[in-house]
């Protein structure tokens, strides 16, 4: 298997300094920086939880949780060094900037990517590291997914116009309704269990990570559709 980890920080507290240091240098419209701040967060929260015990295997968990943040930094490292992203990211890279896209498209559209493509592979690379199963990750993979739940309201009500502004018949509250966390994680499981499967065949494993990764970027381009 050739798929490589990207690993830009070496524990949590690098990568939040990594998010932090982000915050910090971007135009706040930015829609990298729309997303970092959602996730950065995130992290926090995460963070915090592990510190008192919230997961079941914290070695695990914060092995885990640096993979998987490594591959959001990378992409942003890359793209800073000119060169092309995942297509997983592409849109967001390419749309940072439009006017015509709100800030919480920009915020789904990096959760898309994020959790789209970089977490099945977040969860392979760290089995692989670890020498585990999958199975060893899921418990508390699924405690993860009980912040994001607390979480995603929040960043909703957040970002999205306020309830005087925001009509039913408005665009944005189509778009934004018609992509779900829970499903994405449902999804990302289930590939990360296909891709550990293929693990032992590099041709079918990469056609497999390079599908899902175009994929994720088309649902991507959709939702940073410009809605003016």
């Amino acid at each position: 298997m050739t798929t490589t980890e990207p690993r830009p920080a070496a524990d949590v507290q690098q990568v939040l300094g990594r998010m932090r240091a982000l915050d910090a240098g971007l135009p706040r419209r930015d829609g990298l920086a729309v997303f970092n701040r959602v996730y950065l967060s995130v992290t926090e929260e995460i963070a915090r939880r592990t510190a008192a015990g919230y997961f079941q295997d914290p070695v695990v968990a914060a092995e885990f949780g640096v993979r998987f943040a490594g591959r959001y930094l990378a992409a942003v490292d890359g793209a800073a060094a000119g060169q092309r992203p995942p297509a997983c990211w592409q849109p967001l890279f390419q749309y940072r900037r439009h006017p015509g896209v709100r800030p919480v498209q920009f915020a789904l559209a990096g959760i898309n990517a994020h959790i789209g493509h970089d977490l099945a592979l977040a969860v392979v690379g760290t089995c692989t590291a670890l020498g585990c199963e999958p199975e060893a990750l899921r418990s508390d993979y699924e405690r993860v997914d009980d912040v994001l739940v607390e979480l995603e309201e929040r960043i909703r009500e957040m970002l999205m116009p306020g309830p005087d502004l925001l009509d039913i018949a408005d665009p944005l509250t189509h778009l934004t309704g018609s992509w779900s966390l829970e499903r994405a994680r449902e999804a990302a499981w289930a590939a990360s269990r296909v891709l550990w499967g293929l693990r032992r065949s590099e041709e079918l494993h990469e056609e497999a990570r390079e599908r899902l990764d175009s994929a994720v970027g088309m649902v991507g381009r959709f939702l940073l559709t410009p809605l003016g």
